[in-house]
């Protein structure tokens, strides 16, 4: 069974591109006082170093795995540490057997579209040219490395629509089910 308290805690937050998830993880590590670990940022810090777009390091990944698994890699070995909140597009998935909850974020393909357009300096049409990119590239690419089918959405605890609800709210949210999840390990514990 894994350790349950807020300093050992670990939540992973998956979601597609433009969905909310790094705004959520964030929010989640600040409040809870936990440390902050972002996939997509390994991921955007690897593609720096070799000077190359998201989308070229995507279609680098899908010719060589080991990208992908060096980097979900080295998310499972920050989890295993614990007191953790880690995000990243199969970070449920990756940490299935490590989190104490996994929660999704969701968002219509219009609204992630035109955050990623603002977040990126691009207009909408090149945004939902890089979604759509990125998106196909993953599916091919964690169907290959893991079997994953990333429309199964049966590994989640929880899944909120971050267009419904505001950032506040969809951090009460995930609060209220992280506390449940604390509350439960107590009872259990005693």
């Amino acid at each position: 069974m894994k350790v349950c308290s807020k300093e050992s805690l670990v939540i992973a937050v998956s979601g597609r591109p433009g969905s909310g998830k790094t705004t959520l993880a964030k929010s989640l590590a600040d409040a809870l006082g936990l440390r902050y670990v972002s996939s997509g940022g390994i991921f955007r810090r690897m593609a720096e170093k070799l000077g190359l777009s998201l989308v070229d390091m995507s279609r680098i990944a899908e010719n060589d795995l080991s990208l992908d698994r060096a980097i979900d890699e080295e998310a499972r070995n920050e989890a295993m540490k614990g007191g953790v909140v880690v995000d990243g597009h199969i970070a449920a998935w990756i940490l299935k057997d490590i989190a104490h909850i996994k929660i999704s974020v969701i968002a219509p393909l219009e609204i992630r579209v035109n955050r990623v357009a603002k977040r990126d300096s691009l207009n909408y049409d090149e945004a939902l040219g890089v979604i759509k990119e990125i998106e196909e590239s993953e599916s091919r690419r964690f169907k290959a490395l893991y079997g994953l089918d990333l429309s199964d959405n049966t590994v989640f605890d929880l899944i909120i629509n971050t267009h419904t609800f505001s950032p506040t709210e969809c951090l009460n949210i995930a609060l209220g089910a992280v506390n449940e999840v604390l509350n439960r390990c107590t009872s259990e514990n005693l």
